[in-house]
């Protein structure tokens, strides 16, 4: 074993080794594969928590606009292309906590009717192998993990729950709980914005202007290091490798078994073993980890007979909403803390759902620079200055043609055009109206590309089928059997709220499974 596990060790592996066993391995420390480290530290199982970047430092640039944006200092992720051979930095960030290290913390379940079958504008949203029901109890317990704040009883798609959030709703600044009264004047039902922030009594949050989309400082951001992965290294039975890049998976020769994990660690191979590999990579990434381990018992993919794996890439319908009232300025520095669902599903607006609009955190000029990089800085001062940011999300339907390629270097490329546009655009439109009549006369809006790839899911997807789905209900490949893909790879649909809870939840139920079916 190594020397890896004897008592005393610390939770980072320090010493190099050509091999290192466990009794499960976790490749990735994002939402999902650090929730399944936590859920499993109290078993006795002996996890190896596998990642391929480091710790994001805690500094000054954290809370630095021009650093963070400008700058770009926190993207670590390699280029990615079009499948027309394009390049672009992807929203992917390579840390311990993965991209929830910069995530906007914005928790929300999905909702009851989002895991049933759902007919779009432009097609239908496919139904899920379960339903809320048997992931509610799993949301609970996500919900206090990860130390979300939020009311029910406002949003008019609010899903059932067994019980209260943990934490009460973050207040609103005066601007926005003076909007919140506007949008209510009109007929629509605003709702505090489900957080995941360590608001409560002696907790370490400042209510900076700089959460969405930074690093946080103090630790105050309910990311998967905070929340699940340093509370998991404190068992005796759980390990994190740093800088180790995952290549391939290997089977035995009947290819119904991972016998080894292939990976480079500071520059040298080294092979992981374990009884039961989790992979928890990111829906992209973790799709084109089965690809390249293609081998002659899996010649299209490992745990791909499907020809599913890679396929019905979804990444939302997204753009940003900015309203401006030039007559004054918005002093708000914690701006995130509403959101609007009266759109979500078919309605009075008309008979088809168009998404969900929350509140971003405060714009920085900085930010929006790197969009515009063309208009004057004094321009956009005075614009971000007095706006009020939106975040636009509308459900990506899944589609075979869209999809994680492999290029001939092994790299990635993504085949993505997204299906649902003309429901996107309507549901800008009635954003754009909603805030012009909430007394924001100039309202501008930009519309994020493949770059933005936060809300990734669908590639591996699970369901009953093998014929027709990658996964089984509890994340567990159809093909090879001590192998499990724990990200938003398993999405049947993308729903149109953020994934990251659902993920979350759903480790906890998948590791739960793991308990009672071990294969370690």
């Amino acid at each position: 074993m190594n020397g890896i596990w004897g008592p005393g060790t610390p939770p980072v592996v320090q010493g190099d080794a050509d091999r290192y066993d466990a009794d499960v391995v976790v490749i990735g420390s994002g939402a999902g594969g650090a929730t399944t480290a936590w859920a499993l530290a109290g078993t006795g199982a002996r996890v190896l928590v596998v990642e391929r970047g480091g710790f994001l430092p805690r500094e000054k640039a954290n809370w630095s606009p021009g650093a963070v944006f400008g700058d770009g200092r926190y993207r670590n992720a390699e280029t990615w292309h079009t499948r027309s051979g394009r390049p672009f930095t992807s929203a992917a960030h390579y840390y311990v906590g993965g991209t929830t290290k910069v995530y906007g913390a914005s928790l929300p379940r999905l909702r009851e009717s989002d895991f049933a079958a759902v007919e779009h504008l432009d097609g239908t949203s496919p139904a899920w192998p379960f339903g809320y029901a048997d992931l509610e109890p799993h949301y609970a317990e996500a919900e206090r993990l990860y130390r979300v704040h939020g009311s029910p009883g406002r949003d008019p798609t609010e899903p059932a729950r067994s019980g209260p959030y943990p934490h009460p709703p973050v207040a609103h600044a005066p601007r926005i709980a003076e909007l919140e009264q506007r949008l209510a004047a009109q007929g629509l039902h605003p709702y505090p914005l489900e957080l995941g922030i360590d608001l409560a009594d002696g907790g370490t949050c400042v209510r900076c202007g700089t959460c969405d989309g930074f690093p946080c400082r103090v630790g105050a951001k309910s990311d998967a290091e905070t929340c699940a992965l340093r509370p998991a290294l404190r068992a005796p039975t759980v390990r994190l490798l740093t800088h180790t890049y995952v290549s391939r998976l290997r089977t035995g020769a009947d290819g119904r078994t991972v016998t080894a994990v292939e990976a480079r660690r500071n520059g040298r191979s080294v092979t992981l073993t374990a009884g039961t590999v989790v992979v928890s990579c990111g829906a992209i990434n973790s799709a084109a980890l089965l690809l390249r381990s293609a081998s002659s018992a899996h010649p299209q993919g490992l745990g791909n007979g499907s020809g599913l794996v890679g396929r019905n890439l979804m990444l939302h319908h997204n753009s940003m909403l900015m309203a401006v009232d030039p007559r004054r300025p918005n002093p708000s520095v914690f701006q995130k803390t509403l959101a609007v669902n009266d759109f979500y599903r078919a309605g009075p607006h008309g008979p088809y759902p168009l998404g969900n609009l929350q509140l971003m955190g405060k714009v920085h000029t900085a930010a929006v620079a790197t969009a515009h990089p063309h208009v004057p800085r004094r321009v956009l001062d005075a614009l971000t200055g007095r706006s009020v940011d939106w975040w636009l999300i509308s459900e990506d339907l899944p589609r075979p043609g869209n999809r994680v390629l492999l290029r001939p270097d092994g790299g990635i490329a993504l085949d993505w055009h997204p299906a649902g546009a003309r429901a996107h655009r309507r549901l800008v439109r009635t954003g754009a109206r909603m805030m012009r009549r909430a007394g924001y006369p100039l309202v501008l809006t930009h519309r994020m590309g493949v770059e933005h790839t936060g809300h990734q899911c669908g590639t591996t997807v699970s369901g009953h089928d093998p014929a027709r789905s990658v996964l089984d209900p509890y994340c567990r490949s159809h093909e090879v059997r001590n192998l499990y893909v724990v990200d938003g790879g398993f999405f049947p649909s993308s729903a149109a709220v953020n994934p990251t809870l659902t993920i979350i939840a759903q480790a906890l139920r998948t590791a739960s499974h793991l308990i009672n079916h071990p294969s370690w």
